[in-house]
Parts: structure tokens; C-alpha cells; sequence
């Protein structure tokens, strides 16, 4: 067995569920297993804060970061502030 977290952050507040998977587990069956909400709208994943593949095999102690969708395009904030 292996232990395991995943966590989905908020602007207002963590979602987190602590794991004990078995041995060869991957992203996605702990992303499945943690059951958070709104986890299926989250676009990336990362563990240890590294981008991750879904098929990814998991270490013992491994954090897995759900990635949310960027709220505004960081390209599009350069222009902006440069058009001023």
C-alpha cells in the first residue's frame, strides 16, 4: 500500500483527501478514489507541483495537485497592460 493525497484548491478553501491505494496505483485511479468535487472540470494535473500524466504511476507520499482552469489568459493580461 501506499499513501497518497490529493488536493483541489479554491480561491476560498482546500478540498484534500488523504489515500492508502495499492501499490502501481496511477493519477487517475487517485483522482477517482479522493471523489472531490469539481474535479472534473480541472483541465491539468501535477504531483508535487511537477505537470503529471493521468497514467502516471504514484510513490508512496505523492501530492497530487488538481489544477484549475486559469481564470484569465496570461498573454492576453500582457497585451493589456501593454496596450497601456
Amino acid at each position: 500500500m501506499i499513501r497518497v493525497e490529493v488536493v483541489l484548491a479554491w480561491p476560498d478553501r482546500v478540498e484534500r483527501r488523504a489515500l492508502e491505494l495499492a501499490e502501481g496505483a496511477t493519477v487517475a485511479e487517485a483522482i477517482a478514489a479522493a471523489n472531490l468535487p469539481g474535479s472534473a472540470d480541472c483541465p491539468a494535473v501535477a504531483v508535487h507541483g511537477l505537470l503529471a500524466r493521468l497514467a502516471q504511476v504514484l510513490e508512496d507520499n505523492d501530492r497530487v495537485e488538481l489544477l484549475r482552469p486559469l481564470l484569465a489568459d496570461p498573454k492576453d493580461n500582457r497585451r493589456r497592460r501593454a496596450a497601456r
